[in-house]
């Protein structure tokens, strides 16, 4: 079906963001997981190289899903890379508002570019990044929900915040 992109911070991967791109990757022939290069609005933990390279250690096994970075319009990127399709993964309502307000927009700028929502899997829709980081700041447990190699980074990273 074609080449979708899934945009986002990432900040971290967590399990729910991998589900999202796993199953993507099962509808699309290629699937550009594409790492916003800022975030004025965000708070980020790791810079966009970081990003990246966890996001790779992440999906490394899925051939048809490559890992980017950009800047600038998402569908800018979509016609860049030749993408007909954003894909978006939905936990709560506050995401589909959020989510619904941006696919207004991006109607508006590239009306020819469409919107696939994946609805978070039940063991997956509690999953925030800004959670994950309050746990790994307060020293809990987070294997449940990143993979190992963000897990890992997550704890460098507190701890050399701290």
């Amino acid at each position: 079906m074609g080449i979708a992109i899934y945009p986002g911070s990432f900040d971290p991967i967590s399990y729910g963001h991998m589900d999202i791109a796993i199953r993507a990757a099962s509808i699309f022939e290629k699937v550009y997981v594409a790492m916003v290069d800022t975030r004025s609005s965000k708070s980020m933990m790791f810079n966009t190289e970081e990003r990246v390279d966890l996001c790779k250690g992440a999906l490394y096994d899925i051939p048809n899903v490559e890992v980017i970075s950009y800047t600038g319009l998402t569908v800018d990127l979509a016609h860049r890379l030749g993408a007909s399709v954003m894909v978006r993964g939905l936990r709560m309502g506050y995401d589909f508002d959020y989510d619904f307000e941006l696919d207004i927009n991006n109607q508006k700028l590239a009306p020819e570019v469409d919107t696939i929502y994946l609805m978070a899997n039940l063991n997956h829709v509690y999953i925030k990044s800004s959670l994950i980081k309050e746990i790994v700041a307060g020293e809990g447990e987070i294997g449940h929900l990143v993979p190992n190699n963000v897990a890992v980074a997550l704890r460098d990273k507190s701890r050399s915040r701290a």
